[in-house]
């Protein structure tokens, strides 16, 4: 069956996919929610495609031109949904082998030959894994810790068995090897790491009931985040070195760095900006009081908390810095 058109992706020159955006968002007056509206998307969505992070759907497309007026760009590319794939998967394959020196198994491989031996040997057998509480160790509070607490507060998730941390792909394959090993280091264990390819993300997993009680009587929430509103928990604000690691862990993960530019009297300026965004209040407010105890001034916009000016960028890289490599790159990027 064909793929329908409005589902294929647009591919402008370099630099003119934001043109493009900016020009919408200036003929309408529309911002990034209005837009994320108008065509079906999530706001974040807008903004990578301002960004060119992603490239923008033919469909997507059609609507923002039909709603500003515009004609139908003639300098464009439309390419298949998935045509990055065969890209990404070589370049995932190429440091799976410099990590490993071979191309895992495939999981869900793996797991069928798990469940086949568990119908035919495991579940008969009294002594057979399932029925032993698997080892771990328990980390004394430290900075790594705390920072493993941003991590779960930011793309993390936990349930009364398992902990997992879900990671992009592409953008964050550096650092899910980063997440690994400090996983590793607190833990004693290794993680699963799985690539789920139809939603574009690496997805961390440790299956430990004794790890879950540990984590969860030292903060960490069981079960939906935001419906329990997470904190930082105590025992990471009381220390300056501990809260300076648990906030890296959320910005790596639930933050951005991303270059402003504006015009004034036709002459261009640019600058980075830090943003994080939680939909959780009282991680929002601790964030705030963090940063501010550190000598920087955030913003508040919605669920949103952003570093806005060049001296706290700067400060905040000085004296928190990141573990995510894709966070060093944009911030060092020469603008």
């Amino acid at each position: 069956m064909a793929e329908p058109v409005n589902s294929k992706r647009v591919e402008f020159s370099k630099g003119f996919q934001n043109k493009f955006i900016l020009s919408v968002q200036k003929k309408t007056s529309l911002g990034a929610n209005d837009l994320a509206r108008l065509v079906g998307v999530h706001r974040r969505t807008v903004t990578d495609w301002r960004r060119e992070k992603f490239l923008i759907t033919f469909g997507a497309l059609r609507k923002l031109c039909k709603r500003a007026g515009l004609s139908m760009p003639s300098n464009i590319k439309i390419k298949d949904q998935f045509w990055y794939i065969s890209k990404g998967a070589k370049k995932g394959g190429r440091s799976l082998i410099r990590k490993y020196g071979r191309v895992p198994v495939d999981p869900e491989y793996r797991k069928e030959k798990w469940r086949q031996w568990w119908e035919r040997v495991g579940r008969f057998d009294p002594n057979s894994i399932p029925n032993v509480s698997l080892p771990f160790r328990n980390p004394k509070p430290s900075s790594e810790l705390a920072e493993f607490f941003g991590i779960m507060m930011g793309d993390g998730g936990m349930t009364s068995r398992q902990i997992s941390i879900t990671l992009h792909h592409i953008d964050d394959l550096e650092y899910c090897h980063y997440v690994v090993k400090l996983i590793e280091k607190l833990f004693k264990v290794i993680p699963s790491v799985t690539h789920v390819s139809s939603k574009s993300i690496n997805k961390i997993e440790v299956s430990r009931t004794g790890l879950v009680t540990y984590l969860h009587s030292l903060g960490i929430v069981i079960g939906n985040k935001i419906k329990q509103q997470l904190d930082i928990p105590r025992w990471i604000k009381i220390d300056p070195n501990f809260t300076k690691a648990c906030v890296r862990g959320l910005i790596d993960t639930d933050g951005c760095v991303f270059t402003n530019r504006y015009k004034v009297n036709n002459k261009q300026y640019s600058y980075k900006k830090i943003d994080f965004a939680s939909a959780s209040a009282p991680l929002r407010e601790s964030m705030i009081s963090i940063l501010r105890d550190l000598g920087m001034t955030p913003s508040v916009n919605g669920i949103h908390v952003r570093l806005n000016s060049r001296p706290d960028v700067e400060r905040y890289f000085k004296i928190i810095g990141s573990h995510n490599p894709k966070h060093l790159k944009r911030y060092k990027a020469v603008i």
